[in-house]
């Protein structure tokens, strides 16, 4: 007679724990409901209640640092990488989004409530979680959320990583950048000595098994060059070197372009590589080094001048696990089989300096309002005021650098970049010392005076002090600008 425990036969329930005990065995297995063999699923349909995964959580961060609808494309592609770990069987309790969120609804956007990420993609904003937005997505929030410290959190949802140390950690980050720093839609900016001492004190925890990160911005290889050390379980891709710029994709007068009735990019090149990548791919199968040679191919762009270079950090043996373990794995994608023929292309467009995105949006804004309207007034002046910031910006940098170093040197000193391997800067206190000093005098940097971030860290790497800082910059800047791009309206980025 056959014995039963709790509904089940005996002898079933023998025969299956052997497998059971094989599958438990191997630290690196991570499955989802999906991984579920469908015998089981349908056998025991209860046991899908049941989160009995001994081997660790999946957690992401997804970080949009802009704000204004000319940056559309971060929280684009920071809704879009929602979308894709959404599919691949993540959480919502285990996704923490930071993002502004003043594009889905913004009196330009053609499609109100709704944000795409490339000019075909359907809608990547709905059911996007609302973490932390607007005056909450700030860089103290951000590490304590990844720490796992709520009492260190300031208004938004108050989620954060709590992590054990068998789970795993992804990170994204889109915005713009520049030498040593990440923006965001607040002040101050994120530091690269900030991000890695965050780091550190995350594995001193203990509180996860690895971590891969993934960096959109302008010359975001700085943020890990010299500074992220091996030995901490985290692996980083960066979307650019340490010295040139990164890219907006699906850009005005680019092909593919977007919609006729959009007039800003909609995503950017790094981040359309990794996310369509994924979205098309067995993630049980692809490593993450595989990955990261299919997005430095597309991202290199042909190798024009239209892209940037892709580059890896930090313990690169983990680029040998599978992106199943960070991302999950859409189910549907269970039977594709990588061959070089069905991997994406290079994209045929010119694409657009990351840096020069905002002037695409308002020379097009610009372009096809009415002649004599007051929108196309509008537009002007918001070109001619962001065109006047840069110039204000460029002049007072290279004066700073003549009045503290000279004419033939000045320069010299500002533009030279470190040999590869070796951080940005000595002493990151200094750097932030003075780039409160330029911008009390001088106006605020912003998104695209993090251009200047370098000439600034070489200016501490000379040996100048603040008060030296201060009488150069006071010499440059007469007045601090009131336009709409100052500092008095933005804070200091320090």
């Amino acid at each position: 007679m056959i014995r039963y425990i709790a509904g089940v036969p005996l002898f079933l329930l023998l025969l299956l724990s052997p497998l059971a005990e094989c599958r438990q065995i191997t630290d690196d297995f991570l499955r989802l409901p999906s991984d579920r063999s469908s015998i089981l699923d349908h056998a025991f349909p209860h046991m899908n209640d049941v989160d009995d995964d001994p081997i660790g959580t999946r957690w992401a961060v997804l970080i949009a640092g802009s704000n204004g609808y000319w940056n559309y494309r971060h929280q684009a592609d920071v809704c879009h990488a929602y979308q894709v770990l959404k599919k691949g069987g993540l959480k919502d309790e285990n996704i923490i989004v930071f993002m502004y969120d003043d594009i889905a609804y913004h009196e330009e956007n053609p499609r109100p409530g709704i944000i795409i990420n490339s000019p075909h993609g359907s809608d990547v904003y709905t059911g996007v979680p609302k973490d932390y937005t607007g005056e909450h997505v700030t860089v103290n929030n951000f590490f304590a959320a990844l720490l796992g410290d709520k009492a260190a959190i300031t208004g938004g949802s108050g989620k954060v990583v709590d992590s054990g140390p068998n789970d795993h950690i992804f990170l994204y980050y889109s915005d713009h950048g520049g030498a040593g720093v990440l923006g965001m839609p607040t002040v101050p900016f994120l530091y690269a000595d900030g991000l890695i001492n965050t780091l550190k004190k995350k594995h001193a925890s203990g509180t996860y098994k690895s971590m891969v990160i993934y960096v959109e911005a302008c010359e975001s290889g700085s943020i890990f060059e010299g500074l992220l050390p091996e030995g901490l379980n985290i692996y980083a891709t960066t979307a650019s070197n340490a010295v040139e710029s990164s890219w907006g994709a699906y850009c005005p007068g680019d092909y593919p372009s977007p919609p006729p009735e959009y007039d800003t990019c909609l995503g950017d090149l790094y981040s359309a590589a990794w996310m369509e990548d994924s979205e098309i791919h067995n993630l049980r199968t692809e490593t993450l080094k595989r990955q990261y040679e299919l997005v430095k191919m597309r991202t290199a762009n042909g190798g024009s001048y239209y892209g940037s270079h892709v580059l890896q950090f930090g313990d690169k043996e983990l680029s040998k696990e599978k992106l199943y373990m960070y991302m999950g794995t859409n189910p549907a994608n269970d039977n594709f089989t990588f061959v070089d023929d069905n991997s994406l292309r290079p994209m045929s467009s010119k694409a657009v300096n990351q840096r020069d995105a905002d002037l695409v949006h308002f020379w097009e804004k610009f372009r096809k309002a009415p002649e004599g309207s007051q929108e196309k007034m509008e537009a002007q002046t918001r070109f001619v005021e962001a065109m006047s910031h840069r110039v204000h910006l460029d002049h007072s940098i290279k004066l700073v650098g003549k009045l503290l170093f000279g004419m033939g040197k000045g320069p010299e000193v500002l533009h030279t970049v470190r040999p590869a391997g070796q951080p940005l800067v000595d002493d990151w206190s200094c750097l932030r010392t003075l780039v409160k000093t330029f911008e009390m005098h001088c106006g605020s940097l912003s998104q695209y005076g993090m251009k200047h971030m370098r000439s600034i860290a070489n200016i501490c790497n000379a040996g100048i002090r603040a008060d030296q800082m201060a009488e150069a910059s006071a010499q440059a800047c007469p007045s601090v600008p009131s336009g709409p791009w100052s500092s008095l309206h933005r804070g200091f980025s320090a």
